[in-house]
């Protein structure tokens, strides 16, 4: 073995998704394959890329450990752009309620939804976070994801809020996956400021917040901007404040009703706009504009059996559209890279070309990362997958299945079916 160096040769295609910033509208449908192709590590960054005839004459492959790809697709890691990554406790009894009929508010009233969750967190220890979380970025890297968002939010308070984030840059620091985390302490309204939503966002903005930033806990900072939880007007004002203190700014936009989310996350210059499930013309267009990208979140909506997305519209209509699970344990309990990829191609009219690009170089774009990952292209992280299969477009034709073999992430071999199918290092 050649430290350092590695040569992944022979790949029936190599999917590159090539560029470096979000693909908009039409661009998204290209994805730059290479037949026959192979790739050059060297020191964890992309060195070479291009057919595998022509890569062979410039390269010695004796002086490199070799992954024979014949027959195999390559592809960057994929990047879930959206997830609740640490939290304590499940809401299991939820899912059956909702099965029954039984309706957000009335869930609510029985002690679960986001107030369960936050119950659960509190009582977690930093080690049981710890435990759960890494476990989590474990079956998320046997799905191919190498880069991953993780939120807080299940704290509504400093203590708590912080006890998140730690764990989640805890987890990045001993995992192979990347995980890029966000502060989303406006997540919901605790019980005990119920009717003084402005109390409760001044606590976050003017005491919780600036404590994350001086901690360098957080790179985002969102916020449930939805009826009933959080105003177009608190969020710009929390988001502002976020801005000023050097956060980059996500926003849950639009999910539940049309209440102008989408329009802000324009105004305010967000990196992303998530869920969108009600955004309006108008904001579709100001993203577009504005290069926002708008991260849909199929499971939700699958899971809460509500209507999808309106991602063929997006696209067509200019945008950069990513795609990521929200794995969380209320609404989207799934880290199922293949089940998003079912329903974005079968349920929202996107294709295998724009869905692949939607969970590549656009979810590195929604992290603001698409300069260093997200694509096989020469000085980018050597973050890839390669499949079981000669095609990409197995992927969502193995329904349901994950059709991932390898991953490689900085140039390293840390999952692999072939070897038990558990993380390598």
């Amino acid at each position: 073995m050649k430290k350092g160096k590695l040569l992944v040769k022979g790949a029936s295609e190599v999917v590159t998704c090539s560029g470096f910033q979000a693909k908009k509208g039409k661009e998204m449908q290209d994805l730059k394959v290479i037949p026959n192709g192979s790739v050059v590590i060297e020191d964890g960054i992309i060195k070479a890329v291009g057919p595998t005839e022509e890569i062979l004459k410039q390269y010695d492959e004796s002086q490199y450990e070799v992954i024979d790809a014949t027959g195999k697709a390559v592809l960057p890691g994929f990047v879930d752009s959206h997830t609740h990554l640490v939290f304590g406790g499940y809401r299991a009894e939820e899912f059956s309620w909702r099965l029954q009929g039984q309706n957000y508010m009335e869930i609510m009233e029985k002690g679960g939804g986001i107030v369960s969750s936050v119950r659960s967190t509190k009582a977690a220890s930093h080690d049981e976070l710890y435990k759960v979380g890494m476990k989590r970025l474990d079956s998320m890297l046997s799905f191919g994801v190498t880069t991953v968002e993780g939120k807080s939010g299940y704290g509504l308070d400093l203590e708590t809020e912080i006890k998140q984030l730690e764990v989640t840059n805890k987890v990045n620091e001993d995992h192979p996956v990347d995980v890029v985390p966000t502060f989303l302490g406006a997540h919901a309204v605790p019980p005990e400021y119920k009717g003084r939503e402005d109390e409760f966002i001044d606590y976050m903005t003017n005491d919780v917040l600036p404590v994350v930033a001086e901690r360098k806990l957080a790179e985002f900072c969102d916020i449930f901007c939805e009826k009933k939880v959080f105003s177009v007007e608190q969020s710009r004002r929390h988001l502002s404040k976020a801005k000023e203190l050097g956060f980059k700014i996500k926003i849950h936009a639009d999910e539940i009703v049309q209440l102008g989310g989408a329009e802000l996350a324009a105004e305010l210059g967000a990196v992303s706009a998530d869920h969108l499930l009600q955004a309006s013309d108008k904001g579709v267009a100001d993203m577009a504009e504005k290069n926002v990208v708008a991260t849909l979140l199929p499971g939700t909506a699958f899971s809460l059996k509500e209507d999808f997305a309106r991602g063929r519209y997006m696209i067509d209509q200019g945008c950069a559209v990513a795609l990521a699970t929200d794995l969380n344990p209320g609404s989207c309990f799934t880290e199922s890279i293949p089940l998003i990829f079912s329903l974005a191609t079968l349920y929202m009219k996107m294709t295998t070309e724009e869905t692949i690009t939607a969970i590549t170089i656009n979810g590195a774009a929604a992290v603001d990362r698409a300069d260093t990952i997200g694509s096989i292209d020469i000085g980018k992280k050597a973050d890839m997958i390669m499949l079981e299969f000669p095609s990409y477009h197995y992927i969502p034709y193995h329904i349901g299945v994950s059709t991932v073999e390898k991953v490689i992430k900085n140039g390293v071999l840390v999952f692999d079916k072939e070897q038990g199918g558990g993380r390598l290092c």
